[in-house]
């Protein structure tokens, strides 16, 4: 594999930035191979596959709006991929039963039945490429990433007083050979 975003840390970054790096480069890769692996297995993409997940654990259909809040993009991608979908006859957009300007999605049966194969076969895949920790390690990982992830939330719900560390600039820093 080529560079990737850890390759931009140097080792007088701070450690938790170089950290930050490493998770984002462990995330690409194991969703790179996914992306791949669904393309050729499946001929779908990610954000399909994402759309269906969804639609699989709300067995009474979403909304667009839903859609759209879940999967964190905007409501006209959500409009394109479901357009796919249903042309293909996988989901189907019935008219929301007390607001008729919006729309529920819902997996047809086809639909079901494809994404449990899709599903069935991603686990296998995301268990084969986490078989690089022991099972202990992974207990171990999930719980630290277990206590960052409350560190978050609760940064998020009351912004704790500015302890910035004032640091020189990247750009007055020396520039690594890789990237010249």
């Amino acid at each position: 594999m080529g560079l990737d975003l850890e390759s931009r840390a140097l080792a007088e970054d701070h450690q938790a930035l170089r950290l930050w790096l490493r998770l984002l480069a462990c995330t690409n890769r194991v969703e790179g191979v996914i992306r791949k692996r669904l393309s050729q297995d499946f001929a779908t993409t990610l954000p399909r596959f994402d759309l269906l997940a969804q639609l699989e654990r709300a067995p009474q259909g979403l909304s667009m709006r839903e859609l759209s809040k879940r999967l964190m993009v905007t409501g006209g991608n959500i409009t394109g991929i479901t357009d796919q979908l249903e042309s293909e006859g996988l989901v189907l957009r019935e008219a929301h039963p007390s607001d008729r300007r919006s729309y529920t999605v819902k997996l047809t049966p086809a639909g079901k039945r494809l994404f449990k194969r899709m599903a069935a076969t991603h686990e296998q895949w995301v268990i084969e490429l986490l078989e690089g920790w022991s099972p202990d390690e992974k207990t171990q990982v999930y719980g630290l990433l277990a206590g960052l992830k409350s560190h978050l939330s609760g940064l998020e719900s009351d912004p704790p007083a500015s302890k910035k560390t004032v640091r020189a600039p990247r750009a007055a820093r020396p520039l690594n050979k890789e990237f010249v």
